[in-house]
């Protein structure tokens, strides 16, 4: 039966297509199903230049790929629109139904594919999936932290698991912690939540995602979905897999995204980082704390992550040990966001029971007014920073 009478809503479309064959019957669809959306039509891969061209001032919303004329440049350039615009709604055209290839553009990014022929029912199918997660949330997308310790130890998990459970209470929204962790992930263990599956389950389904399997996927605690990391270490993650398509979906279906993550390396790591909104970088005041801190940032920059987007958080800060918050910002030559002071007992007592830290301990009232501030629901000024003695000729250990 006939879909092209179901209204999909009006969409500014890119369509990039070398296969004349297959450019000819997109052409025709979208003429039928979608017509009176703007269409881009390109005849061929486009150069990264190329592309942000395309996708700059045009308000692209809506994005068709040839994924098989020439499937390494097909991979690739779905690589480069997830990087380059993480919400954007892309679907892999397939000549051929060959599962491995369709798995592989469902990792780099790709949001549903078609498969040759391509049929009007078929077509359909896949808007009405795109367009109801477009309607769902009216538009609107939930945005993505990432916490993200410079070296381990830095308390990163533990501040995304209170973080998570302090926005729930503030904004009454739909609160996801995702812990994205392959090698080491601790989230499960924190929230004390029974752990089934993990986000590498998510990552297997790619454009199959729906809400019935994604409640099956995560568990609940204190009101926030929790996504947990596999139980056991998983090694190279990092070239097989492409979180475009799963930030998508978490963006569709919550109001905000908590993401802890392993570091500042590797290639799933610097994926990560780059696709969220927000980057909470975390460290201590210790001295081999704010080198690796350094080194962290250096290695951010050289994969083009955006340093605007990058809040610093010193985490465990000890006065008596380590440097002040104006050392520390020299240093690092960032600001430093916030400062979350050192209360091991209590953050230690709220870890063996699954519980938030106590906003009546300092380290517990820190991790309320960061959540606070990254919400926008700061509702008294910060409390002065506490400051170290001070150290002479500290910076030079820094100065490269």
């Amino acid at each position: 039966m006939s879909m092209t009478r179901r209204n999909f809503g009006q969409w500014k479309i890119l369509l990039i297509c070398p296969d004349p064959g297959m450019r000819t019957a997109m052409e025709g669809l979208l003429a039928d199903c979608l017509p009176f959306s703007p269409i881009i039509a390109l005849p061929e891969y486009p150069t990264r230049a190329m592309l942000e061209d395309a996708l700059g001032g045009h308000g692209i919303n809506l994005c068709f790929v040839d994924a098989t004329s020439r499937d390494e440049w097909a991979l690739a350039l779905l690589s480069d629109l997830s990087l380059l615009n993480p919400k954007l709604p892309v679907v892999a055209l397939h000549a051929t139904n060959d599962p491995e290839l369709i798995l592989k553009t469902l990792r780099q990014g790709a949001t549903e594919f078609l498969c040759a022929p391509l049929t009007e029912d078929q077509f359909c199918t896949v808007m009405e999936r795109i367009a109801s997660v477009h309607r769902a949330r009216g538009g609107a997308e939930g945005r993505v932290f990432c916490f993200m310790p410079v070296k381990g130890a830095c308390g990163a998990s533990t501040l995304a698991c209170n973080a998570a459970w302090h926005w729930r209470k503030l904004t009454q929204g739909r609160v996801l912690l995702a812990d994205l962790d392959p090698l080491a992930g601790t989230v499960a263990f924190l929230a004390k939540v029974k752990q089934n599956y993990s986000f590498l389950d998510a990552l297997s389904r790619g454009g199959e995602l729906d809400e019935d399997i994604w409640k099956g996927l995560v568990s609940t605690k204190n009101g926030v979905d929790v996504l947990a990391a596999p139980e056991q270490p998983v090694h190279g993650i990092n070239g097989d897999a492409n979180p475009a398509g799963l930030f998508q979906f978490m963006r569709a279906s919550y109001d905000a995204i908590l993401i802890d993550t392993g570091g500042p390396y590797g290639g799933w790591n610097i994926g990560l980082a780059r696709l969220c909104d927000e980057l909470i970088l975390v460290t201590s005041n210790e001295l081999p704390a704010l080198h690796a801190a350094q080194r962290a940032l250096a290695n951010l920059e050289n994969h083009r992550v955006e340093l605007s987007k990058i809040r610093l958080v010193v985490n465990r800060f000890r006065k008596e040990v380590g440097l002040q918050k104006e050392l520390v910002e020299a240093a690092l030559h960032l600001e430093v966001f916030h400062v979350i002071p050192n209360s091991p007992v209590d953050v230690q007592q709220a870890v063996v029971e699954g519980k938030p830290v106590p906003v009546n301990s300092p380290a517990g009232k820190g991790f309320l007014q960061l959540t606070e501030k990254l919400a926008g629901k700061s509702m008294e000024p910060a409390a002065a920073q506490p400051k170290a003695g001070g150290l002479s000729g500290i910076l030079s250990i820094f100065r490269k």
